[in-house]
């Protein structure tokens, strides 16, 4: 416990950072879906032959996996924010739509003759009658969605778009529980803090005649209440103001990229090590857009402008993105790559970091010594007892399970996509017998397991490599000769140990790319 509160005493300028970036989001997402739902809801009340259609639309994307839904707006909307917050729009449509339809439909029919019946026009009904009647059944399905709201937003993070869900992933990738924790507490603590704003308004917006007696008593010390008027009014000032000031244009340094990564320890380290490096050496600023989820949503951002440089790997490169079968030969793998991305995208592949981050497959060694494992061949002789938990992308890869099953001749006895860290996790709780593992991975020495040898050479070179557009490179020639002294001194070792230190003894993957650049007089 004294851990956990160390760590919130440490990291409380970010977990408050993060907690307005998620309320900002949220409020911005339920807005937005009450401002389209409610006229909808409306209109299918009117038009009868819209409302199943309707409705059955809502019910479909409802339905839609988050991250699917998420991965789908991707090549569409980019990264960032915006997919974040249509995702959540999306989601919070049918609660409000279905209880706009149903708080208007299930007004007494005696009540709307006695309405025409002293002259009212139908927008004069609809506004004076049939709204303030549904509001609090239109208010139950917004308290609905704004609560579901606050756990959706926190798959904002997965796309470089902030909020809660940053330290909830980096959490899970490392290991940190109480990065979890400092994730999770704050999103449920909001979760329960919306959830409770919006029972007191659902109570407010209800009229007096439909209230139960202990209601309407809380109703009117409600409105008679000062202190509580206050009290609101100052947290709306706060908001606003938060509000307001969060999206002030600050005058920003014309000259600026951004520079991204993907969703791991490794992938935040180079990104800062690239980004401390050009900002301590040129006066262009650097945008960091970390933890961007796997491959493609990178190179898609590359390649629309969003992103201006990562780090990306030759293999990856080259089979993955270029869709080439594995080879071993690192030479060619580097010069297709290099020749292809500029003719195909234009973007510049750099020279190659001095680590090879390929591929390996990693057991326990009890688990070595029980089936005498020393290669991939010796594990493909007994593959068909082990149970292999792989992330997703390795095991739908032809660079992955998919070939080296081929080369091998075997199979798992079990293969279970488990994508960051948690494949770890399974594997010392002995829900597993092997892991995919990339030779500098911390957590291969923080948990000691064995690597086995890729004794046929399967794995193609995972050489790190900056990858970045062209015109960036042509606007900024100056950052070039900082990135190529990098380049070579981070070596495999080099690489692991500053994993090593991120996954396993906690520190900030910004301070160890600090203390990296300044042990080599670059910063």
């Amino acid at each position: 416990m004294d851990g956990f509160w160390n760590y919130l005493i440490e990291s409380k300028s970010q977990i408050f950072m993060l907690l307005i970036e998620h309320i900002k989001l949220t409020v911005l997402a339920v807005g937005l879906a009450i401002v389209i739902a409610i006229p909808v809801g409306i209109c299918i009340s009117y038009i009868k032959k819209l409302n199943k259609p309707v409705i059955a639309v809502a019910n479909v994307v409802q339905a839609i996996p988050s991250m699917a839904l998420l991965g789908f707006a991707i090549p569409f909307l980019g990264i960032g924010t915006t997919p974040a917050i249509v995702m959540v729009v999306l989601y919070s449509l049918l609660p409000i739509i279905k209880n706009t339809n149903t708080g208007i439909k299930n007004i007494n029919p005696q009540m709307l003759e006695a309405a025409k019946a002293i002259g009212l026009t139908r927008f004069q009904i609809l506004v004076k009658v049939q709204l303030p009647l549904a509001l609090p059944v239109i208010m139950s399905g917004v308290r609905i969605s704004a609560v579901t709201a606050v756990g959706l937003m926190t798959m904002a993070a997965f796309i470089g778009g902030g909020g809660l869900g940053y330290l909830v992933f980096s959490g899970i990738r490392t290991v940190n529980n109480y990065q979890i924790l400092a994730g999770a507490i704050p999103a449920c603590i909001l979760a329960l803090l919306v959830d409770f704003l919006f029972g007191i308004i659902e109570i407010l917006v209800t009229p007096i005649s439909l209230q139960k007696r202990t209601s309407k008593n809380l109703v009117l010390k409600l409105k008679k209440n000062k202190k509580l008027k206050k009290f609101i009014g100052v947290i709306a000032c706060i908001v606003l103001a938060l509000f307001i000031v969060n999206n002030i244009p600050l005058k920003n340094n014309d000259k600026t990229i951004s520079i991204g990564s993907k969703d791991y320890t490794e992938q935040e380290i180079l990104c800062n090590i690239l980004s401390e490096a050009i900002e301590a050496n040129t006066d262009i600023s650097v945008e960091r857009k970390k933890a961007l989820g796997g491959t493609q949503i990178c190179f898609s951002a590359l390649k629309t402008g969003e992103l201006d440089m990562y780090v990306d790997y030759t293999g990856t490169c080259y089979g993955d993105t270029l869709k080439y079968p594995p080879i071993s030969d690192v030479e060619k793998v580097y010069n297709t790559v290099k020749k292809d991305y500029k003719e195909k995208f234009n973007i510049e592949v750099l020279k190659q970091m001095g680590f090879n981050n390929t591929y390996a497959l990693a057991v326990k060694k009890e688990t070595a010594q029980k089936y005498n494992l020393d290669s991939i061949t010796d594990m493909a002789k007994v593959g068909d007892k082990l149970i292999a938990t792989t992330s997703l992308e390795f095991l739908n890869r032809e660079d992955g399970v998919i070939g080296l099953k081929k080369k091998y001749n075997f199979n798992f006895k079990q293969e279970i996509g488990i994508d960051g860290t948690p494949k770890y996790t399974a594997l010392m709780n002995n829900e597993s017998d092997v892991v995919d593992a990339f030779l500098t991975d911390g957590l291969l020495k923080k948990y000691d397991l064995k690597i086995l040898k890729d004794d046929k050479n399967f794995f193609p070179p995972y050489y790190a490599v900056p990858i970045v557009r062209s015109e960036v490179l042509d606007k900024y020639p100056e950052i070039l000769p900082i990135i190529e002294n990098i380049s070579p001194l981070i070596t495999n070792e080099v690489m692991s140990e500053m994993n090593y230190k991120v996954d396993e003894l906690r520190e900030d993957p910004n301070d160890v790319a600090k203390e990296f650049l300044k042990e080599n007089g670059l910063i």
